[in-house]
């Protein structure tokens, strides 16, 4: 491919023939090694665009990208549904209602179904990880309207 350039091989091919002696040949090899390494940073960044280029939002997609990066060995994150609670109605005063409303559970906003999360993303407890980086990722990767918690199983 036009990306994959060997410095060293073009270095000795462009050079004249009665000057490709041995010294010569390392003194250009010399000159032209930051260009080795700048190539080498460049087919590292393609094959990083590559990379993110390959997953997106989707739930296998960012499920792999997340295992890749955090649990390589044991892929044990998971991406689940957010909680989908109904919130309870309590009656105006314009109602004329009784106001007893029983046993009542507090949640978080986030696990009800009108304001709440899209997804989860479920960590086993054990797992070592930067959650700024954890929470990157997945920001990188999501949709925007999505909304998510990562939360600890």
């Amino acid at each position: 491919m036009w990306y994959n350039i060997n410095i060293n091989k073009l270095t000795a091919l462009l050079t004249p023939t009665f000057l490709r002696k041995e010294r010569h040949l390392a003194w250009l090899r010399a000159l032209h090694y930051p260009l080795n390494g700048l190539a080498d940073r460049f087919n590292f960044n393609r094959n990083e665009n590559l990379y993110n280029l390959a997953h997106n939002g989707q739930v296998c997609y960012l499920r792999k990208a997340l295992n890749d990066r955090f649990d390589v060995s044991q892929r044990r994150i998971e991406i689940a549904d957010g909680n989908r609670y109904k919130r309870p109605y309590i009656y105006t005063d314009g109602e004329r209602k009784p106001k007893f409303l029983g046993t009542m559970y507090l949640r978080d906003d986030a696990d009800y179904g009108d304001t709440g999360l899209d997804f989860l993303v479920l960590v086993p407890s054990d797992l070592k990880y930067n959650s700024y980086e954890m929470r990157a990722l997945v920001d990188f990767y999501k949709l925007a309207s999505k909304r998510y918690k990562i939360q600890i199983k």
